[in-house]
């Protein structure tokens, strides 16, 4: 199938669950989907939640950082006494101090970053009982506070957002445990590995060879791998190898897996705030930039590799192929790549690393605009709509006079917890990056030198602040400096969002609404979005291009011998 109809067939199938997600989305966080009562029930008596109490924002904050805090000592310790654990069949042994700390604040902060290569590193048990467990619980509790402060535009007068406890259960429950297990049987069905058997060991009689090939339940992780934008892969060659990703069907059921949550949640806004207005004009500036980076990076792709070039090769007629998997071939493999680092997934098919310059600089810069176009779980939709804030903010000032969204006025606080909310990352990437390149623990992390390795390190920083978990590949990120660097970044890059959000959540909800006048900034038309375009693009250019000079410009740059 080429790109032309594969394009029209997932523009179908996003609208479809863009409308139906999003309105069952909605249907689950307002209490009216509840066939599934029989297992909420035990599982609050478990837990010692009242579902019917709700919580101010403090309190909500509160229940996410104490579940956070929980989460991380519970992986971190199944590491490092995995060697000790059962559902080991390879006697893998305990993971390092560094590594069990990065690894932990990895999947709970929905980042999966892979310092390691989890078919020789991970046992059974850690896989399933540790990782495969965040993902659920990460994706959920992003989601959570994506609908905390929906519900704090779309209340008057309350002093609370909702449950924390009851949300991140019904979107386990109801949303990514459902999904996922239709899914997870596609996968295995379509060739995924899934057993545990254990490692089989295969000997060439003719060639004098003897392999042994790693094994396990590891295709029912695929879906919510995907899914729940974690993008933490049971082997290193992650979506790139059959065992995870099998077939050319799979490959798009794994795109659309992505997207469907991000896409779907802006139906999900529009439907809880009573205007379907605003979910359509806050997906329009998604879809605009998620295609025009795709359509840079399929057209950086299907050139010549100038490294290639410069080796004699000028006539490249299937373009950059290096690093593609010839299952999938060039636009497949791009489109898949730059949908996961669009979505805060990090899952790839092809290696970003030998991608041309001006690909790189497509999956870097499209994390730099804050992971909005669709962006992760919950993620997405919360970072945009901070962006939302600062874009009507300024809108107000043009008009001249108190800026409103959704009838709620937008005074000082709320600015400042959005741009608080939005600087954040940017700050962490830079400063980490600067440190990184100032002292030789981080400089001996680059294969590569010169501009390509000083991407490769800007890429980390910028992928672990992302909660992305992506890589170029090329760097050496399994050293104490790295891992604990790594740790702090994806930390701050969750929590100092989040939290903003739900103090922003907690002051809108307990507003009053105020009635719009003639002069109110409209923000459910096209100029509107066209304004959030701009907010995003020139806060993202402002603050990054020029780490990016040095970077993907510069090696784009030397590659055609400017100068």
């Amino acid at each position: 199938m080429n790109l032309t109809w594969t394009l029209v067939i997932f523009a179908v199938v996003m609208i479809l669950i863009w409308r139906f997600l999003g309105s069952y989305l909605a249907a689950v966080y307002e209490g009216r989907v509840r066939y599934l009562r029989f297992v909420e029930g035990p599982i609050y008596r478990l837990i010692g939640v009242d579902p019917e109490v709700e919580q101010s924002w403090q309190r909500y904050a509160g229940s996410v950082i104490s579940y956070s805090a929980v989460a991380i000592l519970v992986v971190y310790g199944m590491l490092r006494l995995q060697g000790s654990l059962p559902l080991n069949p390879q006697h893998l042994g305990a993971v390092g101090p560094a590594l069990s700390w990065n690894t932990a604040i990895s999947f709970l902060t929905n980042t999966n970053w892979q310092a390691y290569s989890g078919e020789s590193t991970m046992s059974y048990l850690s896989q399933m009982g540790a990782l495969a467990v965040q993902n659920f619980a990460s994706a959920s509790v992003g989601i959570a506070v994506a609908i905390a402060l929906v519900r704090g535009f779309a209340r008057r007068g309350s002093p609370t957002i909702g449950n924390f406890w009851v949300d991140l259960v019904r979107g386990v429950v109801y949303v990514l445990l459902p999904i996922s297990l239709v899914a997870a049987v596609i996968f295995i069905g379509q060739g995924a590995i899934q057993t545990f058997a254990g490692p089989v060991t295969i000997h060439d009689a003719l060639n004098h060879v003897t392999q042994v090939i790693p094994r396990g339940p590891f295709g029912s992780q695929e879906a919510i791998k995907q899914l729940g934008t974690n993008g933490g892969g049971t082997y290193n060659a992650n979506g790139a190898t059959p065992f995870e990703n099998p077939t050319a069907f799979t490959n798009f059921l794994s795109i659309v897996l992505l997207l469907a949550i991000p896409f779907a949640l802006t139906y999900t806004f529009g439907k809880m705030v009573g205007s379907f207005r605003q979910g359509v004009s806050v997906v329009a500036a998604m879809i605009i930039l998620f295609g025009a980076w795709v359509a840079m990076g399929e057209i950086a792709e299907h050139g010549t590799n100038p490294a290639i070039a410069k080796a004699g090769l000028t006539f490249q007629p299937g373009g950059n192929v290096e690093g593609k998997e010839v299952r999938f071939g060039v636009s497949d493999s791009i489109f898949y790549n730059v949908a996961s680092t669009q979505t805060s997934t990090g899952s790839v098919d092809a290696a970003n690393d030998s991608l041309t310059p001006i690909g790189g600089f497509t999956v870097l810069t499209g994390m730099m605009l804050g992971e909005v176009s669709p962006g992760g779980t919950g993620s997405g939709l919360y970072t945009i709509l901070l962006f939302a804030i600062i874009t009507v903010f300024i809108g107000g000032l043009m008009v001249g006079r108190t800026p409103e969204f959704l009838g709620k006025k937008i005074q000082s606080k709320e600015v400042k917890l959005a741009a608080l909310g939005v600087l954040i990352m940017p700050i962490v990437v830079l400063m980490l990056t600067g440190i990184a390149v100032s002292i030789h623990a981080g400089r001996v992390g680059p294969l590569n030198h010169g501009p390509h390795g000083f991407t490769e390190i800007l890429y980390a920083f910028t992928s672990m602040a992302n909660n992305n978990g992506s890589a170029f590949a090329g760097l050496n990120a399994n050293t104490a400096f790295y891992n604990v660097a790594g740790g702090i970044a994806m930390l701050l890059g969750r929590f100092v969002v989040m939290i903003p959000c739900l103090a922003m959540a907690g002051v809108l909800a307990a507003k009053q609404a105020v009635p719009a006048s003639v002069g109110t900034f409209k923000t459910d038309t096209p100029m509107f979005t066209g304004l959030l375009l701009g907010v995003i693009l020139i806060v993202g250019a402002l603050t990054f291009f020029p780490a990016v000079s040095l970077g993907p410009i510069v090696e784009q740059l030397l590659s055609r011998k400017f100068f």
